[in-house]
């Protein structure tokens, strides 16, 4: 599902529900993620793998995540996290999100979708009546943060919120990001009508064939098995090598490229990004070790 894939849903959690259910009390989970350590000319930075949204008692800061956070001085998201990116994404759904005229949702759908669409909607409990005017990648965002929040999993739980409102009340931090929430919507924007119908169906067919992926997902990231973790991301999107390109390839090159100009100023950088960017012979830090810097870790 899309929702492992971009963090800017995490921010998007808060505006699409007016109350979310309430969460049970559970025992807490004791995680051991993987961190990486990256040494530049003048800077280090430390790679933290992030899932954006999480069981309310995943508990992961280990000595190492700690210590490492204590000594950075700056840190680096996917895109910055302060209230005016709050601003930027309600103005971009506004601007964005809605269909034109008199448009609804539902006349956009065939048979099979429409059937698709209302399973979806049961599971996810979400309302019918708050997406009418939606368009489809709107909606399709919308469902899967309703079925992530009825598996009590939060938005508020996840590591890159946590990671922030720790650095913010330390105080003395800077803050930098990576992209913009609009490149990230962006990505998830189909390009024309049909297209954009076609994706929301697929995602509506994901919700409804969830075998747990999600789940061991987050079960390979708290015990730091990078290797399943790359594996199970990877297998999310064999049979879409374009999307794969452009939500992660495309992404973790550019952030590279970024990360490598940071390692030439004399600050310490904690950076924290989806774990699925920091997996595989693709992700950030095998691209960094293979341009020649030294990268401890997994």
């Amino acid at each position: 599902m899309k929702i492992v894939l971009a963090f800017v849903l995490a921010l998007l959690a808060p505006q699409a529900f007016a109350q979310a259910p309430a969460q049970p009390v559970l025992g807490k989970i004791e995680a051991h993620p993987a961190l990486w350590t990256v040494h530049g000319p003048k800077g280090t930075a430390y790679l933290f793998g992030a899932i954006h949204i999480l069981p309310p008692n995943m508990q992961w800061h280990t000595p190492q995540v700690k210590a490492a956070m204590k000594a950075s001085d700056v840190f680096v998201f996917e895109v910055p996290l302060d209230a005016a990116t709050q601003t930027s994404i309600a103005n971009f759904v506004r601007d964005n999100g809605r269909l034109p005229g008199n448009e609804t949702l539902p006349s956009l759908m065939n048979d099979e979708t429409r059937k698709d669409y209302r399973a979806a909607l049961a599971v996810s409990g979400v309302s019918g009546e708050q997406l009418v005017t939606m368009r489809p990648w709107l909606a399709a965002l919308i469902i899967e943060v309703g079925y992530m929040t009825n598996r009590h999993l939060s938005a508020d739980s996840g590591v890159d919120k946590q990671v922030y409102a720790e650095a913010l009340a330390t105080g003395g931090k800077s803050f930098r990001a990576l992209e913009t929430p609009e490149e990230q919507f962006r990505l998830l924007m189909a390009d024309d009508r049909a297209l954009e119908i076609k994706e929301f169906d697929q995602s509506l067919k994901e919700i409804l064939k969830d075998k747990g992926e999600i789940g061991s997902m987050i079960d390979a990231w708290a015990s730091g098995d990078v290797k399943t973790l790359g594996r199970i991301m990877n297998d999310g999107l064999k049979s879409d090598p374009k999307m794969e390109k452009a939500l992660f390839e495309d992404r973790n090159a550019k952030w590279v490229a970024r990360i490598s100009a940071m390692l030439n100023e004399n600050h310490t950088y904690f950076i924290t990004v989806g774990a699925g960017h920091l997996a595989g012979p693709k992700g950030v830090p095998a691209m960094l070790r293979k341009a020649g810097y030294k990268v401890d870790g997994p």
